[in-house]
């Protein structure tokens, strides 16, 4: 909305200016949404303990017992902070944009079914099948690049990071590619989500490394000079990147041990989503595996339990999956758990911005 102002009166009042410029919307676009969340989460903590929509706790993890009962579905907080920033700060003729806000509700739909099913019949695992939660997840990524590829910042070709010559063009398998994408990153921001702040304080770190590529890639002298594939319009996302990044910091405010809110399904998902297709957008689908590597990592070990534990007949690589877990039934305490796994995010987001000059 403020955007607008700049096109109907930048021309005659220098102040409005202001509103051009995609950083000044982005980093108020982040204050917004933190403001917005720290004044609707509360509300809907007290709501949601109300209905009793609270979590239920796998009974061998004996540590989070006391957790039981807190209040999930908190990407509905989400959600809600980062439209009413968007809409303020974003630039609403951009369809990216849109786009975006398409994968966060569907994924978010899906993911709040999920939760719903286990809230009504009280039981963690009785959500969503895997089958039925994959098919979900699939059909909102197809919607998305299905719309995506009749714009023309849609291209087939995938870049690799380190070779700034190596770009193949995968022709319509890349629409599957890009549907991979999406749902790995949704489902690993899912499996990372098993600890007071695990996720989120990852899910942060790899946003703020996107805007930086989503404003290079959007922004034609320095994608140039930088050597990395100019998007046109794509440098409007970053708004987008920044309102996520402050609606997620409103819910660590709240998540922080002990937390006071869950992320639920109905969070995780569409927050890993976001971060897979904001990736397709500016065509870091590869460098996504280096900055989001401490989800890689939970996925993998995840990977390597069940198939271990299938062809072995029982036995087990780690005390349990996902990959914090295992630490956590050795003793480690569960702060010393996530701020160690935080320091890990920050190493692989640092290494993902690297790829910038080493091209």
């Amino acid at each position: 909305m403020f955007y607008y102002l700049y096109t109907l009166f930048g021309a005659e009042h220098i102040t409005f200016n202001v509103l051009r410029y995609i950083t000044f919307r982005t980093v108020w676009g982040l204050l917004t949404a933190f403001l917005a969340g720290v004044l609707i989460f509360p509300m809907l903590i007290t709501r949601l303990q109300r209905l009793k929509y609270g979590q239920y706790i796998l009974p061998e993890i004996i540590e989070h017992k006391g957790k039981a009962g807190t209040p999930t579905m908190g990407g509905l907080g989400i959600f809600a902070s980062l439209m009413i920033s968007v809409l303020l700060w974003g630039n609403l003729g951009n369809p990216y944009v849109w786009l975006c806000m398409l994968v966060f509700m569907g994924f978010g739909l899906v993911g709040l079914v999920d939760d719903w099913l286990k809230i009504k019949r009280k039981n963690n695992g009785g959500g969503l099948s895997a089958r039925q939660k994959l098919l979900g997840q699939c059909a909102a990524a197809l919607l998305v690049m299905t719309l995506f590829m009749h714009l023309p910042a849609f291209s087939t070709i995938l870049v690799f990071p380190f070779f700034k010559n190596l770009t193949p063009d995968l022709g319509w398998f890349y629409m599957l590619f890009a549907v991979i994408v999406m749902v790995g990153s949704s489902n690993g921001v899912n499996l990372t989500d098993g600890m007071d702040s695990l996720a989120i304080g990852p899910t942060i770190i790899a946003c703020l490394c996107l805007a930086i590529f989503l404003y290079i890639a959007g922004n034609i002298n320095f994608s140039n000079y930088l050597q990395v594939g100019y998007v046109p319009g794509v440098g409007e996302v970053t708004v987008f990147c920044g309102a996520l990044v402050g609606a997620s910091m409103a819910f660590l405010w709240f998540n922080s041990p002990p937390a006071q809110i869950f992320l639920g399904d109905a969070g995780s998902l569409p927050l890993g989503a976001s971060l897979g297709f904001m990736a397709v957008l500016c065509k870091q689908e590869l460098v996504l595996v280096i900055m989001g590597g401490l989800f890689v990592i939970e996925t993998l070990s995840v990977i390597m339990q069940v198939g271990y534990f299938k062809m072995s007949k029982g036995r087990r690589i780690f005390k349990m999956a996902p990959l914090h877990h295992h630490f956590q039934m050795k003793g480690i305490p569960e702060t010393k758990v996530v701020i160690r796994f935080w320091i890990i995010s920050i190493i692989f987001g640092l290494a993902a911005l690297s790829t910038i000059k080493l091209r």
